[in-house]
């Protein structure tokens, strides 16, 4: 029984040290800070340039073979939050995403990579864009290392079967929040 303890606190030990080595991180947006309106959309009452943010990662466990990219609003008043950006299907050796990679039919993403439908209703970038008079919303910026190299997800698959193929491949993750308000 000792032994089947040590074997389960030494994998626990070892998932949480390549944890802590997966990192995810932007050059133009600080964890926990307020973002700058370049990354606000450009509709439904929105007047943001709709630019995806650079965004770089290292770190990642062994046995990478691509990544998956979202970014999540838990604070929007739908019930279920809001989809902001899915792409999956990332090389295993991207490091990183230059900003505006999100445009609508990018053409620097990495070869094969793939934008997912997000809640706006399209397979791009879709920027922050809370209530006006809401306190500041908060956005899951989130780098999910996975143990294929392709996910078959349908073009018009919603955000929740890609979270679901995400998550279903999964072999480690790394995230930052950054915030966003707009005043009344």
């Amino acid at each position: 029984m000792k032994h089947i303890l040590f074997s389960v606190a030494l994998s626990l030990a070892c998932s949480a040290a390549v944890a802590a080595d997966f990192k995810l991180s932007s050059p133009e947006i600080k964890p926990h800070a307020l973002m700058d309106q370049r990354f606000e959309f450009n509709s439904f009452g929105c007047s943001g340039q709709n630019k995806s943010p650079a965004l770089k990662w290292s770190g990642a466990p062994k046995g990478t073979k691509s990544y998956a990219l979202t970014v999540y609003d838990p604070d929007a008043p739908t019930g279920s939050g809001w989809w902001h950006w899915m792409v999956i299907n990332l090389p295993a050796d991207t490091q990183g995403l230059p900003a505006g990679a999100g445009d609508l039919n990018s053409t620097t993403l990495p070869a094969g990579a793939v934008q997912n439908r997000i809640d706006y209703g399209f397979a791009a970038w879709g920027g922050t864009c809370p209530p006006k008079g809401d306190k500041p919303h908060h956005y899951i910026f989130t780098i999910y290392a996975l143990k294929t190299d392709k996910l078959e997800v349908p073009a018009d698959a919603t955000a929740a079967l890609t979270g679901f193929m995400i998550h279903a491949n999964a072999i480690g993750k790394a995230s930052f929040t950054a915030r966003y308000g707009r005043a009344k």
